[in-house]
């Protein structure tokens, strides 16, 4: 089969996945023109209408469905063959394409994803960030990185090595005008910046001390849904808050946050890469997992 061919049943099936044109085409490295006119010639090839497109959204039609259900299978062969080959090469070649939140994404930029670039110069990184989980099986990813708690059972774990976090922080003006806290019930009494999950809920904070575990429901005029942004309200004063130690660490240095609570905020197990089991792991991301046990390895010794 010609690769022009290839690109187009490759077209349908990260059009059927995505739901989006311009997604699909992001996917594949195309441009949507090009990506659209691989999808059109593929339906004047077969003769059938395979996607029912509006302004609005694209949906696969029965027979796409269809043609996608048994393609979709013989790419995957075609692309673990391709991998074995890749096996035997001095250095691997391809996309590593990776799913993560995008606190996680900042943390493994520099240490990991620029050394494997600099270290595989025929290898490219397309990293997706999010903050729900999904199924990177389906969505055509060939690993995730999230806390160790929030991997899927199902998948195959790789730890990055150190622990996490979180930590109750306040800028010393805001404190100024209020007795710190010194138990989590101490916390009725302050401004507390909320924190929205993906889901659309309100997290609740979590604490332990000597067995004892507590959740609180913080009260607060201010309701944020990236750390960031959580971080900048807490720097100027807004309240306190409670985020990943990694994402307040200079500022706690430097005196510009105060650190609040810390007996009842143990550590936990950090950031995982995890990816699926019973199935070929291609050189690519059989490189990267092994970047990821060397680094593990230069911090414990």
């Amino acid at each position: 089969m010609g690769r022009g061919r290839l690109i187009e049943l490759e077209a349908a099936v990260a059009v059927a996945r995505r739901r989006s044109f311009r997604a699909a085409a992001a996917e594949l490295g195309l441009s949507t023109t090009a990506l659209s006119q691989a999808i059109a010639d593929l339906e004047a090839r077969l003769g059938v209408r395979l996607f029912n497109r509006t302004t609005r959204s694209v949906a696969p039609t029965p027979a796409g469905e269809q043609f996608v259900a048994e393609v979709a299978p013989a790419l995957t062969a075609i692309r673990e063959a391709s991998d074995a080959v890749n096996q035997h090469r001095a250095t691997p070649t391809g996309v590593l394409r990776l799913n993560t939140s995008a606190g996680a994404a900042r943390r493994i930029l520099q240490p990991i994803i620029f050394e494997y670039l600099d270290r595989y110069p025929e290898m490219s990184v397309d990293i997706v960030t999010e903050g729900k989980l999904i199924d990177i099986v389906r969505e055509g990813f060939d690993a995730g990185f999230r806390l160790a708690e929030q991997v899927p059972a199902d998948m195959i774990s790789v730890p990055l090595g150190p622990s996490a976090r979180l930590i109750v922080v306040g800028a010393p003006a805001y404190l100024a005008a209020r007795a710190a806290p010194h138990t989590p019930a101490d916390l009725a009494g302050h401004d507390c910046i909320r924190m929205r999950l993906p889901a659309g809920t309100v997290y609740r904070w979590e604490f332990e001390k000597d067995g004892e575990q507590l959740l609180i429901d913080p009260s607060g005029r201010l309701t944020l849904d990236e750390p960031n942004l959580i971080r900048e309200a807490a720097l100027a004063g807004y309240g306190l808050a409670y985020m990943s130690e990694w994402d307040v660490a200079e500022a706690v240095r430097d005196g510009r946050l105060v650190q609040l609570l810390a007996e009842w905020t143990p550590a936990f197990p950090g950031l995982s890469l995890y990816y699926p089991g019973g199935r070929h792991v291609p050189a690519g991301l059989r490189a990267f997992i092994d970047l990821i046990h060397e680094r593990r390895r230069q911090g414990e010794g």
